[in-house]
């Protein structure tokens, strides 16, 4: 049988369209790997990240591996695919012409035919999975409207375009029969979804039919915009008990300043409103956040300001990133790239202190709880499970110590928390 060892850089959207592309593959007798260091697949496939420097690179590098691999003659065929080769096809191609073709993130079409995949419309919801098999991703659309100005994203996915309602009802029916007990909602914008269908946002319409699937228990909402995040939403996300109480929304930024120049479509006052919101309505809500530090013209006051708002809110999680220009994106073409580095990484760390701190204060109130937990894996003398406040990869996870009982992945299980670090919390089996 032939081999595709398939490799996937980036984000976790990337990981849905490697899963789809794989199907097809198996589907037309390929046998497919993932990721593999096996060197009996002579066909490789790398779907790369091409979204700011360190993922191009790690893109770049994983590329000429490859090619020096095809040179050697441990690889017959290699092909690219994904936002990178959206972006710099031309330049790939002059560059490392070792590779076969370069496809774009918008041209499955394309790769599928070179490598002779089926393309039956019946395959359109069929993944092979790569998470474990108890999770997985839903991507729910491509693309984003937004343009903020320091983001290549729609530059290189193009604008919003929802899935059909009905296409993921089938496509998560599908994952549930295959042992997936947790979705994790995914797209460039999720509360966006259902504009271009349906007329307007159908965020809250698409979690309760998921919630109806039998076999899916948890529900996770990632990547929420904060701009025009419907009432509806918050309500659905309050009243069903599959939908987990967590949402990622990343905010960037506070000081109207920064917020205007960023090209962002809400205020200070609006996002500090949207919180308020949230929170009332969904008084156990673990918010995770992104922020954006060191953007052209952030001022001592700005970042100032973005320091008292990380104190205010008290995130439950939260990721911080030191601006990198991006060809092409507004910032790039009409702004200064002015702070310079070594004071981006300084407010990189200071954001981070603070936010120790409150991981750490925020964990040790949970010590005494009983929560319910799913189990992703063993590591060592650990088990290691998540929360309904956790995402997997990104988040914090539960330690379970292994010695004296046998803990199934993918299961959950009631565990009381022992103690707590900043990033970690420790339990045992209830009752246990």
């Amino acid at each position: 049988m032939k081999k595709i060892n398939v490799i996937t850089l980036g984000c976790s959207k990337n990981t849905v369209d490697s899963e789809h592309l794989m199907a097809r593959l198996a589907a037309a007798g390929y046998e497919v790997l993932f990721d593999s260091d096996r060197t009996d697949a002579k066909t490789v496939v790398i779907n790369t990240c091409g979204f700011i420097g360190d993922a191009k690179q790690e893109s770049i590098e994983m590329i000429l591996r490859a090619a020096e691999a095809k040179k050697a003659g441990k690889i017959e065929r290699l092909f690219v695919i994904g936002c990178l080769s959206e972006r710099y096809a031309d330049e790939l191609r002059a560059e490392i012409p070792e590779v076969d073709e370069y496809f774009g993130a918008r041209t499955w079409d394309g790769i599928v035919r070179a490598l002779g995949a089926s393309n039956d419309s019946a395959l359109t919801t069929e993944r092979q999975l790569t998470t474990p098999r108890h999770y997985a991703y839903l991507k729910i659309s491509e693309g984003c409207n937004w343009k903020c100005g320091y983001c290549a994203i729609p530059l290189i996915r193009g604008p919003h375009v929802s899935v059909p309602m009905e296409v993921l009802e089938e496509e998560a029916r599908k994952l549930a029969a295959q042992g997936v007990r947790e979705l994790i909602v995914i797209a460039q914008d999720t509360t966006y979804y259902g504009i271009d269908l349906y007329g307007r946002r159908m965020l809250s319409e698409l979690l309760r039919r998921l919630c109806r699937i039998e076999g899916i228990e948890w529900i996770r909402l990632h990547y929420a915009y904060p701009a025009g995040f419907p009432d509806e939403a918050i309500a659905t996300m309050a009243a069903e008990p599959k939908i987990c109480k967590y949402l990622d929304i990343p905010f960037q930024h506070i000081a109207d300043r920064q917020l205007a120049a960023m090209l962002r479509r809400h205020t200070k006052a609006e996002a500090l409103e949207l919180i308020g919101k949230l929170r009332r309505a969904i008084p156990d809500l673990a918010l995770r956040t992104t922020l954006l530090v060191g953007y052209p013209g952030e001022s001592d006051a700005d970042f100032a300001e973005l320091e008292a708002f990380v104190r205010e809110v008290r995130f439950e999680r939260l990721g911080v990133f030191a601006y990198s220009e991006e060809e092409g994106t507004h910032s790039a073409l009409h702004l200064r790239d002015d702070v310079p580095d070594a004071v981006k990484q300084e407010r990189v760390e200071r954001i981070m202190q603070i936010q120790n701190e409150i991981s750490l204060e925020n964990n040790r109130r949970r010590v005494g709880r009983t929560e319910r937990t799913i189990v992703d894996s063993r590591q060592g003398d650990f088990y290691v499970g998540r929360t309904q406040y956790d995402s997997p990869e990104v988040d914090q996870e539960v330690l379970i110590p292994a010695a004296g009982r046998r803990l199934q992945s993918g299961r959950f299980y009631d565990i009381r928390i022992t103690s707590a670090s900043d990033y970690d919390l420790y339990g045992e089996v209830a009752g246990k």
